[in-house]
């Protein structure tokens, strides 16, 4: 059983911070990728940061400087430190875990209920 779960978000206006956390219970799994997704209404969701099991990070472009990933591998948490917001930053934020049973190869993707960031200019 697989439960990802974000909390954070909320109104922020522009120039300021804000930071997502999201906590993955994965009994029984290794995870593997975790990472912060957003999307807007009529969109695709889009990557903004990601960072691997063994620590490698990524980071879209446009957050670039802004925003920080941070993983605890002991707490399974991943948590998005945001600075600098736009208002083209508002979205909802999910949470993404990636996961792999041990002793297995297939990776499966688990979503978190996803958290509103809203940007007020």
């Amino acid at each position: 059983q697989v439960q990802v779960v974000e909390s954070g978000g909320g109104l922020v206006q522009a120039g300021g911070s804000l930071s997502l956390s999201c906590v993955v219970s994965a009994s029984g799994f290794t995870i593997e990728t975790m990472g912060w997704y957003r999307q807007v209404p009529g969109t695709q969701r889009e990557l903004v940061a990601a960072i691997t099991r063994g620590g490698t990070p990524t980071i879209e472009d446009s957050v670039l400087g802004r925003f920080a990933i941070a993983r605890d591998w002991v707490k399974n948490t991943v948590n998005l430190h945001m600075t600098s917001l736009k208002s083209e930053d508002t979205a909802v934020y999910y949470c993404s875990a990636e996961v792999r049973r041990y002793g297995g190869t297939d990776r499966v993707n688990y979503w978190g209920q996803g958290t509103q960031v809203t940007v007020s200019s």
